[in-house]
C-alpha cells in the first residue's frame, strides 16, 4: 500500500509537470510566431539594416523568457503537489488499517480555511474510524464469550441429565437454566440479525395503523421472566395510543429498551414507562432508577458496539440501542436519553401518521 502510494504521488507530480511544460512550450511558440509576424508586418521594427538582427534577438528573448517561465513553473509546481502526495499518503495509511493517520500541514498553509478544514475533517474521520475499530475488537472479544458461555452451560446440564439419578427437583432446575441460556442465545442472535436488517434498509415498508399502548403491554409481558426475577415494579399508567409505523420494528425497539431498563435496574426497583400525545407526534418514554449514565456515556451509547459499562459485568452486546436508535430513524422520529437523580430515562419521539415510503 506504501509502494502504491508513492507510485500515485510520482505519477501526480510527472502528469502535471508535463502538462505545464507543455503548456509554456506552445505559450514559447505562439509568442515567437506573434513576434515574427508583427516584425514582417513592420508593427515591430529596429529600423535599418539591423531589422533582421532586431527581430531575431526579440525572438531570442521571448524563447529564453518562456524558458525560464517554463524552469520556474516546472520547479513551483512541486511545492503544492508535496501536499497533495502528503494527503495521498495518510489516506493510503488510513485505507490499509493505521488509524493513527493524521493530515498535518506547515503553520503557512494550516492557516488557510481550506487546509485548516480539510486537516479537521480528515483528523475526525480517522479518530473515529479507529474508535469503531476498537469498539468492534471490543464487541467480538465480548461476544464470542457471551456466546460461548450459554453454550457452555446448555452442554453441561444436558450431560448432567443424561446422567440419569436426579431428582424431579433437580431435572427441573437443570431444565430451567437450559431453558433460560438457550432464550439468552436467541436474544444475542436476534440482536445480530436486526442490526444488519435495518442496516441495509433505506426505505422504510409494512407500515400500518396498530394499537401502540397494547403493543408496549405485550413487550413486558414478553421480559416477565427477567423483571420477575429481579423483583422490579412497573408504572403502566397510560391510555389507549393509536399510531402509523412497521409493526415488527417497532416491537424491538420497545424490547431492547424495556430489556435495557431491567438490566440496569436494582433488584426491587421500578421501571415507568409513559406515552404523551404531541400535536402530530407521539412520544415513549422508559425511565428506570439506578446508577446514572455519564454524558460522556450518553453521545456514544447507540454508537454500533457501544457499551456504557465498561467492566461489562452486566450481561450486553451493544449492539441493542444501535438497533434503536437506527429504527427510530427508519421512521422519521428520534431518540433521546437523558439520566440524572439516579433516574435514567429513553424518549423516543415518532409522527403518527407515516405512509409507506
Amino acid at each position: 500500500m506504501k509502494r502504491q502510494g508513492q507510485k500515485t504521488g510520482i505519477g501526480l507530480n510527472f502528469a502535471i509537470s508535463l502538462a505545464v511544460f507543455c503548456i509554456q512550450f506552445i505559450t514559447i511558440f505562439m509568442s515567437a510566431v506573434f513576434t515574427y509576424l508583427l516584425i514582417q508586418l513592420g508593427v515591430i521594427s529596429a529600423g535599418g539594416d539591423t531589422e533582421l538582427s532586431m527581430g531575431h534577438i526579440i525572438l531570442f528573448m521571448v524563447v529564453i523568457s518562456n524558458a525560464i517561465g517554463s524552469m520556474v513553473a516546472f520547479v513551483a509546481i512541486r511545492i503544492p503537489l508535496k501536499f497533495v502526495s502528503h494527503i495521498i499518503h495518510q489516506i493510503n495509511r488510513l485505507a490499509s488499517g493505521d488509524f493513527q493517520a493524521r493530515l498535518h500541514f506547515n503553520s503557512a498553509v494550516s492557516r488557510h480555511p481550506s487546509f485548516a478544514e480539510l486537516s479537521e475533517s480528515f483528523n475526525k474521520m480517522a479518530e473515529e474510524l479507529g474508535n469503531t475499530e476498537v469498539l468492534r475488537s471490543d464487541f467480538i472479544n465480548n461476544f464470542s464469550h457471551e456466546f460461548k458461555t450459554p453454550i457452555v452451560s446448555i452442554a453441561g446440564f444436558a450431560k448432567l441429565l443424561k446422567r440419569g439419578n436426579l431428582t424431579e427437583e433437580q431435572k427441573k432446575e437443570y431444565l430451567d437454566v437450559i431453558e433460560e441460556e438457550s432464550l439468552r442465545l436467541s436474544y444475542m442472535a436476534t440482536n445480530v440479525l436486526s442490526l444488519t436488517q435495518v442496516e441495509n434498509q433505506t426505505i422504510l415498508t409494512d407500515v400500518s395503523r396498530f394499537n401502540l399502548s397494547e403493543q408496549l403491554r405485550s413487550c413486558i409481558l414478553l421480559l416477565v421472566d427477567k423483571w420477575e426475577k429481579k423483583e422490579l415494579d412497573f408504572e403502566v399508567e397510560f391510555g389507549e395510543y393509536m399510531i402509523s409505523a412497521n409493526e415488527e420494528l417497532l416491537k424491538q425497539v420497545w424490547i431492547n429498551l424495556i430489556d435495557n431498563a431491567i438490566k440496569f435496574s436494582p433488584n426491587g426497583g421500578v421501571i415507568e414507562i409513559d406515552i404523551e400525545d404531541q400535536a402530530d407526534q407521539v412520544s415513549v418514554s422508559v425511565a428506570n432508577s439506578g446508577e446514572e449514565i455519564s454524558l460522556e456515556n450518553q453521545k456514544r451509547i447507540f454508537n454500533k458496539f457501544y457499551q456504557a459499562d465498561g467492566s461489562h459485568s452486566i450481561e450486553g452486546n451493544g449492539i441493542g440501542l444501535a438497533v434503536v436508535k437506527r429504527v427510530v430513524d427508519l421512521h422519521s422520529g428520534r431518540v433521546a436519553v437523558h439520566s440524572e437523580h439516579n433516574i435514567t430515562a429513553f424518549t423516543v419521539m415518532l409522527p403518527k401518521n407515516l405512509r409507506n415510503s
